[in-house]
């Protein structure tokens, strides 16, 4: 069983006990929870634009994994620096990445903070044809002869099998964003998919008997290359996880509050800063 911990945003404070029956070990904060726009979208007037709801602001998909005193996060998008100040992270063990989009990796310079502060190199795991997109993005980083400050990472290959990241394991789940190949990743009894439009019959076994799963769910009009709601919600039947959080919304999904009211207790709607404990 698990525990969940609903963080406090501004005036509004929820919280949700189910009872566990060992300590939680796994400590997972949501640091976007948007599409490739965000939330608000620029000059849109929308409700959900629109809204005082602190719920339907959403920075670009990104989340946080505490575990065996390791700190990981999944995605380095535009609001990167933005995500690692307002959740006051100190420290960084390795960045893992689902794809090369832009709003998944254009924050990867600020890596160089870490840097600085840690005085060691970043660890990056990525498979090998989104190693080559960040070094076509960032050549400078990768250049043999490197301008003084640039972000010093070390690169990890990674392919559809398990690693480990310490006394972490990590699971990559194979899923297609329309036709690009990419990762979804699992720790424990907790993954994350997002960016994915389907997960082959043969990968389904990895996302059995999880507690926590973090799921894309771009809106309910059919997308070429994103799961819409009830698409979600067809995966979510057949691996039956004991909870899932939808991610990666649009603005076109609704209205939070509207939204989740329609949903069953074991689905949720993820929001900007939202921690979990297993």
């Amino acid at each position: 069983m698990f525990l969940l911990k609903v963080s406090c945003i501004t005036g509004l404070v929820q919280y949700e006990y189910i009872c566990y029956d060992k300590i939680p070990d796994v400590k997972i904060t949501l640091l976007g929870t948007g599409t490739s726009q965000g939330v608000p979208v620029i000059a849109c007037s929308c409700p959900v634009c629109q809204s005082e709801d602190p719920r339907d602001r959403r920075l670009r998909s990104s989340i946080l994994i505490e575990k065996e005193g390791k700190i990981l996060v999944i995605d380095t998008g535009p609001d990167f620096r933005q995500q690692m100040l307002t959740q006051d992270v100190k420290d960084l063990t390795a960045i893992l990445f689902t794809h090369e989009h832009k709003d998944h990796v254009a924050g990867l310079d600020d890596v160089r903070a870490f840097n600085f502060i840690l005085k060691r190199h970043m660890d990056v795991y990525a498979e090998k044809r989104v190693q080559e997109a960040l070094k076509r993005e960032y050549a400078y980083i990768f250049s043999d002869e490197k301008y003084p400050g640039v972000p010093r990472i070390n690169m990890h290959l990674i392919q559809n099998r398990e690693f480990n990241i310490g006394e972490i394991s990590v699971l990559p789940i194979r899923a297609y964003h329309y036709r690009l190949p990419v990762f979804g990743f699992r720790i424990d009894n907790f993954a994350y998919l997002t960016d994915v439009k389907s997960v082959p019959d043969e990968e389904l076994y990895k996302l059995k008997n999880l507690e926590i799963l973090v799921l894309t769910a771009l809106r309910k009009q059919t997308h070429i290359s994103h799961m819409n709601l009830d698409e979600a919600v067809n995966l979510i039947n057949r691996v039956k996880p004991v909870k899932t959080y939808l991610t990666h919304l649009s603005h076109a999904f609704g209205l939070h509050r509207e939204e989740e009211a329609k949903l069953p207790p074991h689905i949720r709607i993820a929001y900007d800063g939202l921690s979990i404990s297993l």
